[in-house]
């Protein structure tokens, strides 16, 4: 039979996979350009996979590019699909060969210290479709995985877009479960100070929305509570595409994401490890003796026998005036076949039901007679 083919061990300094989503426009695109650029000039180039099968032109180099196994337009014709069902379609597509890009990230793994990928710009189409959570379950299971949720800076300044992306955000956390790394983008047009103040001032967020009079303020004051608690947690970071400002920060975030994301792992491997212990000693049993039986199939056990033996003495005296009755060879002492612990109770067990029939038998027979 042929041996099963080994599987590729993982190398000790694990690559950081960093999964750039953002919404259509936010500058995402230009922001991964930033990224491989940066890299490249920091002599660590890093490996870069381009998951949006309707761009047009990128303007970095994939090293793997859904548009080389996947033809767009062909996958709308084909199934009669408007542009986002094509781009659903072809990510499914893509994914049911995603252990091959794997495969080609393993080999490459051990000369890398970053992993980039690009998303679609149609945010939910890889947020909430089942090929998005298999492509960022099966990297996180092997590789550090960390998320980084572009925003457009310039168009988050109202209360009311700042809050919806905000809780967008929040519902990628919890879809993905990763470290979450949050980046205000453009921000050579628009300072991202204001975010950051609202994210850690309550009172300043309220005072923006004292101008809002719709039933929208109310929401939005309801939903700053619910969100304060997440605001706590994420690792937050200004930059621009275009300049280049905050790339270094960004990527002291991605470290601290990576530190976050083992330790993680680290504590649901130790809870593992509890689990499976606690499961080891439910089970565990003691070995099993090898029992032999006379010729009236009874037990030959020598501890029963001598633990027995003052117990049988007065058992036996008890049960001659019974065994008198019956033939020695006919009838098997009903507690032979028990433990010394156990053979007084099956005795006492055996003469109950004795005395039963017996008052049974009896009554039957008066019935009897008295029907004659």
């Amino acid at each position: 039979m042929a041996s099963a083919p080994e599987p590729i061990s993982a190398p000790e300094n694990l690559p950081t996979v960093v999964v750039v989503i953002g919404m259509a426009g936010s500058g995402k695109t230009t922001f991964m350009q930033r990224l491989n650029a940066h890299l490249h000039a920091k002599q660590t180039p890093p490996y870069v996979i381009n998951l949006d099968p309707a761009v047009t032109a990128l303007p970095f180099t994939a090293n793997i590019d859904i548009r080389d196994t996947v033809n767009y337009k062909e996958v709308m014709k084909q199934y009669n699909l408007g542009p986002n069902g094509g781009i659903l379609t072809a990510l499914n597509l893509f994914t049911t060969k995603f252990d091959q890009v794997l495969n080609f990230v393993a080999k490459r793994a051990p000369t890398l210290k970053h992993i980039l990928i690009d998303t679609p710009g149609q945010i939910e189409i890889f947020t909430w479709s089942a090929s998005g959570a298999i492509i960022t379950d099966t990297l996180a299971a092997t590789y550090p995985t960390v998320v980084a949720y572009v925003i457009d800076t310039p168009r988050t300044t109202a209360p009311a877009t700042f809050m919806s992306n905000m809780l967008y955000a929040c519902s990628i956390l919890y879809k993905t479960k990763l470290p979450f790394v949050l980046v205000f983008n453009k921000t050579d047009v628009v300072s991202h100070d204001f975010a950051v103040r609202w994210m850690t001032d309550f009172e300043e967020f309220q005072q923006a929305l004292s101008n809002d009079t719709t039933y929208m303020s109310s929401l939005m004051n309801s939903m700053s509570l619910v969100l304060d608690e997440f605001y706590s947690h994420l690792k937050v970071v200004g930059v621009s595409a275009v300049t280049g400002a905050g790339i270094d920060e960004f990527f002291g975030a991605v470290e601290e994401a990576r530190v976050e994301y083992e330790t993680r792992q680290e504590k649901q491997e130790a809870e593992r490890q509890q689990q499976l212990t606690r499961l080891m000693s439910d089970m565990e049993v003691s070995k099993g003796k090898e029992v032999s039986l006379n010729s009236k199939g009874r037990v030959e056990d020598e501890t029963w026998d001598k633990e027995g033996d003052e117990g049988d003495e007065q058992d036996d005296d008890e049960d001659e005036d019974d065994e008198d009755e019956y033939d020695d060879d006919e009838v098997i002492d009903p507690g032979a076949r028990y433990p010394p612990t156990l053979r007084s109770a099956a005795r006492a067990s055996q003469r109950n039901q004795d005395a039963a029939l017996q008052s049974f038998l009896a009554q039957a027979n008066q019935s009897s007679r008295m029907e004659e």
